[in-house]
């Protein structure tokens, strides 16, 4: 599909109606009936549209996502409403009132900052994705704050727009692109842009390096659901400043410029830090208020002797720490009649499916365990035990 226009008929409308919903098993036989009165081409597209529209859900929700008009890259890398709506409801309590969305893909941020209130320009240099940006801000009832323009963003001019938000594109032919100034466009562009406007937010791969970031700077990582989805550079906020928000919530973490966390012997208690902190740098922040320390001082495991509740990490009570080998893991848990393994690692080759299938072929009773594949002291070891509540 090339053309968003023809959906946008009446004809096409009524046909994206007709294959709501349809089972990929069902597609030829819907094609087969709806071909005798409609064009081809058309039901291909709207049939198309609707795999598109099932995938979507998952980021926009099933409302928005039977509205919208979607490319196969601007469900892959579109923003997750959750985390758009947080960016947005930030900018809005920064008091801006108006932004250019540069790079905006389908349009999910952009939605995002019209619901907040906040005027947008929404610029996109790839016709079809600018189509679809634009027939999603009129299928929202929001085309009178979102002004879709397709164009290069570096000759759009930012002035009189109280911020920018730059998302670069951070694919490529082969896949992800983790050199920033290998995004299209550059982050250096980006920070050149920022720099132009009082505010500004630039979105990132959340496995930036850290020298990377620039000093003017606040960096932040998201997660939503405990999944890392993205970093970004904020600028007219707090220069220098690190943090780590968790969705949904928001619950922010911010650095303090710890040292790391002292290595101790393992404790009874295991907490593994959100993504979102450990990428941020902040896991010396999550122990210092768990009163843990390391097990190990390349692996971001906190251990510690007491269970105290903490949003930034989830708790797990260690029963047993034994040196890494499959035959004792697997007479463990036939010993303790284990039925469900999950199978943790960090800092270890193992892969967790490959020692599933070795140790629990089958199950051998109803009991859950986890197994944590780590290193303590520079060992390789297993740590097994279970979720703790408070």
């Amino acid at each position: 599909m090339n053309d968003l226009a023809p959906l946008l008929t009446p004809e096409g409308r009524a046909l994206l109606d007709a294959v709501r919903g349809t089972a990929p098993a069902d597609e030829l036989a819907v094609a087969t009936r709806l071909r005798r009165d409609h064009p081809a081409e058309l039901v291909s597209a709207a049939l198309g549209q609707a795999r598109l529209r099932q995938r979507a859900e998952a980021k926009f929700g099933a409302e928005d996502a039977r509205r919208m008009f979607f490319t196969p890259n601007g469900v892959e890398q579109s923003t997750r409403a959750s985390v758009a709506a947080y960016r947005a409801e930030r900018m809005k309590g920064l008091g801006i009132t108006s932004v250019a969305d540069l790079c905006c893909g389908i349009g999910g941020d952009a939605i995002a900052l019209a619901r907040a209130g906040i005027r947008v320009l929404a610029v996109d240099r790839d016709p079809l994705t600018a189509a679809a940006a634009r027939a999603n801000a009129e299928a929202l009832g929001l085309a009178g704050l979102i002004d879709v323009r397709e164009a290069d963003v570096t000759e759009v001019d930012t002035a009189g727009f109280d911020a920018v938000f730059v998302d670069p594109a951070r694919r490529g032919g082969r896949g992800r692109i983790f050199d920033p100034e290998a995004y299209s466009p550059p982050l250096s562009w980006a920070i050149g842009a920022a720099l132009a406007v009082p505010h500004a937010a630039l979105k990132i791969a959340p496995g930036v390096p850290h020298e990377a970031i620039p000093d003017a700077a606040e960096a932040e990582w998201i997660s939503d659901g405990g999944d890392v989805k993205e970093a970004v550079l904020w600028f007219g906020t707090e220069p220098g400043a690190v943090r780590a928000t968790l969705l949904p919530g928001p619950r922010t973490l911010l650095g303090t410029g710890l040292p790391n966390p002292e290595v101790r012997p393992v404790g009874r208690y295991l907490y593994e830090p959100d993504g979102a902190v450990v990428r941020a740098h902040l896991v010396a922040e999550a122990a210092a208020a768990l009163d843990g320390g390391l097990i190990d001082e390349t692996i971001a495991y906190v251990t510690a002797d007491t269970l105290r509740p903490t949003p930034y990490a989830t708790a797990y009570e260690i029963t047993d720490r034994l040196p890494f080998n499959v035959k004792k893991l697997k007479a463990l848990l036939r010993e303790r009649e284990v039925g469900i393994l999950t199978v943790k690692k960090r800092g270890s080759a193992v892969e967790p499916e490959e020692l599933r299938r070795k140790v629990l072929p089958k199950p051998q009773g109803s009991r859950a365990v986890t197994v944590f594949l780590t290193r303590v002291a520079g060992a390789p070891t297993m740590l097994i035990g279970g979720p703790a509540t408070v």
